[in-house]
């Protein structure tokens, strides 16, 4: 079998650094955030040039806790395109709200603008576009679109750490095109962890504390919602 990656040679080219990183962390005790997350969130809001980056413990999470922040729940529409990972419609249906399906381009794969009037129903509340490949979705049209709905405009940039889209005014960082967005530093993604991780970054200073306050309480919340939604939630999709 042919490997997806092989770490080791990352590994290997940055051994000195990166052991030197790994006994300084063990070394402070502290392996729940503390300095080194804040150090990273603070280069990370620097490179993607937005006010606020928060780090998590994986891309699912980003995104469910966006939308849990948002107040996503039972009643609701959340529109995502139907080739991505799982995640990005299996957190909506965690929340108790209902994915809705808008088909991609067959140049691009991301989520096709001009579809999403059809889906949106007074029950949709957000639009999560997935910059798939490290191609950005048409974010000009999705953010007209949902600015004329009062949508929230969620990026899935989960493969697209280092991608630019130029915009009017010059060239921007997908994670910095729409009201908020989510990263997965899982090892095959661009930019990959040791392990999992996930990021959260956005402009908006309200929407910012909310995810910090989610995050902070996820511990004792989230493993009980993903044990209620085991047993009890069944999934709900709509095209």
């Amino acid at each position: 079998m042919i490997p997806p990656l092989d770490p080791t040679r990352q590994y290997q080219a940055l051994k000195t650094e990166l052991d030197a990183a790994v006994l300084e962390l063990l070394a402070s005790g502290q392996y729940i955030l503390g300095p080194a997350v804040e150090k990273f969130e603070n280069s990370a809001a620097g490179v993607l040039g937005v006010q606020h980056a928060i780090g998590v413990a994986n891309g699912t999470d980003a995104l469910q806790l966006v939308l849990q922040a948002h107040g996503i729940g039972p009643g609701d529409e959340v529109i995502v395109p139907p080739f991505t990972f799982i995640a990005t419609a299996e957190v909506v249906s965690l929340l108790g709200a209902t994915p809705v399906f808008c088909d991609i381009e067959d140049d691009t794969l991301c989520l096709d603008a001009s579809l999403l009037e059809s889906k949106i129903t007074p029950r949709t509340k957000a639009i999560i576009p997935v910059h798939l490949f490290g191609h950005p979705a048409d974010m000009s049209a999705i953010n007209a679109i949902a600015s004329t709905h009062n949508l929230l405009v969620l990026e899935d940039a989960a493969q697209a750490w280092g991608a630019k889209l130029q915009v009017a005014g010059g060239w921007k960082n997908c994670g910095a095109l729409g009201d908020i967005a989510s990263f997965s530093f899982y090892p095959t993604k661009n930019l990959g962890a040791c392990g999992e991780g996930g990021l959260i970054c956005t402009d908006d200073d309200t929407l910012a504390e909310k995810c910090k306050t989610a995050s902070a309480a996820a511990i004792f919340t989230m493993k009980s919602a993903s044990t209620r939604a085991c047993t009890e939630c069944r999934p709900r999709f709509s095209m």
